[in-house]
């Protein structure tokens, strides 16, 4: 977010005409995207349906086309590596051409699409949605963008200069609260913010069942690969290894290789809305401590502490977050009875604490009332997307967005990775976000960009 794109808070007692002056400013935070740069080459005019193609449609990837589909636009293309997966999407658009290769797909599809959505797994976001940007394709991505720093940076770059419109997949960024976090914290009804702490249940046990498994070793069978698999392109990118059924579907997520852990999957919901309302860029350090756990997953409770410095008259924030059922300190200003549930979002002010959306204490929620609404309201996280492929404002999570939140989300993947090691680590990685890369520690470089298996290419 941009450093003069939200209001002064000092000392919160800010008028209401100096507010609504200034909040005009801030809800630039919410498009980021100049809208002179929405006339790229796929371009569609505003009265048409866009034709969309699926990379990646048996699991979320399967609910963004039917909200898409339930938006009237043409469904054209499908691709999936596991067309057993996959079947439940292919019944439902009948006429689609079906691909398991979506370098094939984009090559034999490109004057019949306009838009692609990729959902894949993680470990194949960026590779999918470079090849897309690359063709002039509008694009839709899954969260967390990508699996790696690196590839967060250059994303956004190559979807800033093609000029295409972008959305990824944490679909609360349209809601109302993410709007009413803002405007409360910009009128000053906690006071300057000094602290987040952000909370999840997963990987562990939760109202649904075990999310996915964390903390175990790579498997030692190797079971033949199912017939409808394509085992070597579900690997993308990741380094080859034999076929077990321990990765898929869905339990991916916990394994460095292909997933990004608890703090991907959630990171990208629970973050956005500190991200937008509190000026968020780049972190000047990030730290880790986490249950002890083997190298080939993530571990099964971690907790990441971020530092910000000063953002025009913010002060300093202390950014923390909690997954595997942890939970910070309950404060002493938060109304007795709220209970902090198994996922939550807590913003610690000089005037009281602000638990999701609900300022407290009470007196204090019952002094300050409720803020001006002055940041737009959504017409819908898929609507915006639509929206923007036919020449509108640009998408709330457009990739000029996405794509540095992204980059804060997987800092603290790195700062796992460093803390995981045979011998302990307790130094706070110091970032530089310029040159992406960790001056302080230099062998935490190594995990900014990985390596590609020999054949993909971003």
């Amino acid at each position: 977010m941009r450093d003069n794109a939200t209001t002064s808070m000092a000392g919160g007692n800010m008028s209401r005409r100096r507010f609504m002056g200034t909040a005009a400013t801030a809800t630039a935070a919410f498009t980021l995207v100049p809208r002179h740069v929405l006339g790229g080459p796929a371009h569609v005019p505003p009265s048409e349906k866009l034709n969309i193609a699926g990379v990646g449609v048996g699991g979320r990837g399967a609910s963004n086309l039917r909200a898409l589909s339930d938006e009237k636009q043409n469904i054209v293309a499908l691709c999936d590596v596991d067309w057993s997966h996959a079947s439940g999407t292919f019944r439902r658009y009948p006429d689609a051409r079906k691909y398991k290769d979506f370098r094939k797909m984009l090559d034999k599809e490109d004057k019949n699409i306009d838009a692609v959505v990729v959902a894949t797994a993680d470990n194949c976001h960026a590779v999918a949605s470079m090849a897309a940007i690359k063709r002039g394709k509008h694009v839709y991505c899954e969260k967390p963008l990508t699996h790696d720093i690196y590839e967060a940076r250059m994303i956004a770059k190559a979807a800033r200069e093609a000029g295409v419109a972008t959305q990824m997949g944490n679909g609360g960024q349209a809601t109302e609260e993410r709007r009413l976090v803002a405007e409360y914290i910009w009128a000053g009804a906690i006071g300057p913010v000094r602290e987040v702490h952000i909370w999840t249940d997963r990987p562990n046990r939760g109202a649904f069942g075990e999310y996915w498994p964390q903390g175990v070793d790579r498997p030692k069978d190797t079971p033949p690969v199912p017939e409808t698999l394509d085992w070597d392109l579900w690997l993308g990118p990741a380094p080859e290894r034999p076929y077990n059924p321990a990765y898929l579907p869905f339990k991916w997520r916990g394994w460095w290789d292909f997933g990004t852990g608890a703090l991907g999957d959630i990171g990208c919901h629970s973050f956005d809305p500190a991200v937008r309302a509190l000026k968020l860029g780049a972190p000047l350090t990030v730290e880790a401590c986490s249950t002890r756990v083997n190298k080939e997953t993530y571990p099964l409770g971690s907790i990441v502490t971020y530092h910000f410095g000063t953002r025009g008259d913010m002060p300093p924030l202390k950014f923390v977050w909690y997954d595997g059922g942890l939970k910070p300190p309950r404060p002493e200003s938060m109304d007795e009875g709220w209970q902090m549930g198994t996922n939550g979002k807590l913003y610690v002010g000089d005037k009281g604490v602000m638990a999701d959306h609900v300022v407290m204490p009470k007196a204090r929620r019952e002094e300050f009332g409720k803020p001006p609404k002055v940041i737009p309201r959504s017409p819908g996280h898929y609507t915006e997307w639509i929206n923007a492929c036919k020449g509108g404002e640009p998408a709330g999570s457009n990739f000029d967005h996405a794509g540095p939140m992204t980059e804060m989300v997987l800092l603290g993947n790195v700062a796992l990775r460093m803390d995981i090691r045979e011998k302990l680590f307790r130094t706070a990685l110091q970032w530089d976000a310029e040159k992406m890369e960790f001056p302080n520690v230099p062998e935490a470089n190594q995990y900014v960009r990985r390596e590609y298996r020999k054949g993909w290419s971003l």
